[in-house]
């Protein structure tokens, strides 16, 4: 039975989702998402002996906004107190996309809290930007400096909006009063962090991901010390759930053995 509550967590009402009884598991969904979407994972396993908290991430689902703009360790800290308040000295992690960023930071940081990971289609590696998106960048720096310089201020204001309308992502452009945290958080590279991970890691991933390709997992692979990589062919970001029934075979069998 699936149990909906709130818990207050450093000033913060977090919505949460606790279902079953056994092997401590902290599932942490992407960004733009919230704890439904990673639920359907916890409904298959919760049956097979674990005990999974799903809580929707403070600014997603019903959660309180931060109270400022928060990088990847501000959410590692809530993290880290969100199991404090359940009192799980370790536990099993499952992260998706943004929760799989938090995974990197939290492993190679916090790895005497956890048995061992799970990363499905991970965030934190650095886009490689194309020639010609690096120029116009540049270009569309300069241009709004100059404006600035030469008291344009409307101007440049009005060359920014037209420049994220036209080349921004759709998560920038969601990101609503999550805009200057999804800054903050998209140009962290974490690969520093994979590379002292010291969690023994399964990575998921979709090889049809356009979100975070496939290249991403296998870097992350080559990267963390102790890791192996499940590619699911035909899947996209949310590969754990295109495969769902196979999700949870490899990620029980993982994490009993």
């Amino acid at each position: 039975m699936i149990a909906t509550s709130t818990v207050i967590i450093n000033n913060l009402k977090i919505t949460q989702r606790i279902i079953g009884e056994g092997l401590p598991l902290l599932a942490l969904h992407g960004w733009g998402a919230n704890s439904s979407l990673v639920m359907p994972l916890a409904e298959k396993l919760a049956p097979l002996g674990y005990r999974v908290y799903v809580p929707d991430l403070p600014g997603f689902g019903e959660s309180d906004l931060p109270p400022a703009a928060w990088s990847v360790n501000d959410y590692v800290k809530f993290v880290l107190a969100y199991m404090d308040a359940h009192e799980l000295e370790r536990a099993h992690l499952f992260g998706h996309s943004f929760g799989g960023r938090l995974g990197l930071v939290l492993g190679a940081e916090h790895s005497p809290r956890f048995i061992k990971m799970v990363l499905a289609d991970s965030a934190g590696i650095r886009g490689q930007a194309s020639l010609i998106g690096r120029v116009r960048q540049t270009t569309y720096r300069a241009a709004r400096s100059g404006l600035q310089a030469l008291r344009l201020n409307s101007l440049a204001d009005d060359l920014g909006s037209w420049y994220r309308d036209r080349y921004a992502s759709n998560d920038y452009k969601n990101a609503g009063p999550l805009r200057e945290t999804f800054v903050k958080v998209v140009n962290e590279d974490l690969l520093p962090y994979a590379a002292r991970v010291s969690v023994s890691t399964l990575l998921l991933w979709g090889d049809q991901d356009m979100d975070t390709p496939l290249w991403h997992g296998q870097l992350l692979e080559k990267t963390i010390p102790d890791a192996g990589l499940v590619v699911f062919e035909g899947a996209g970001h949310y590969s754990y759930l295109d495969r769902l029934h196979d999700s949870v075979r490899i990620v029980d069998h993982f994490f009993k053995h």
